[in-house]
């Protein structure tokens, strides 16, 4: 093995040699982001999507929990001014 490539360096050249293998480490690098990298992000993208519309459907329903409770507490001080109001007569 290490005959093979001193063999090839002595050839064709270290820079050669080295560009070949740099070659083959870019090549390496993006099947690898091609094949387990980019099919990983898809899901953690549809997996964002879904917590995103949950967050806003539970932003929503505390919108209308609070107009609700708004309502209740309105309901419940106007009953306190009409049992003020009725005492005081």
């Amino acid at each position: 093995m290490e005959g093979d490539i001193v063999k090839l360096i002595d050839e064709f050249g270290l820079p050669v040699i080295m560009s070949i293998g740099m070659g083959y480490f870019i090549w390496y690098i993006w099947k690898f982001v091609q094949d387990k990298l980019l099919p990983e992000i898809e899901v953690m993208h549809m997996a964002l999507i879904r917590v995103i519309d949950q967050t806003r459907m539970l932003d929503q329903d505390l919108i209308r929990l609070q107009q609700k409770v708004d309502t209740v507490l309105e309901y419940k001080e106007n009953e306190q001014r009409r049992k003020a109001k009725q005492s005081s007569k």
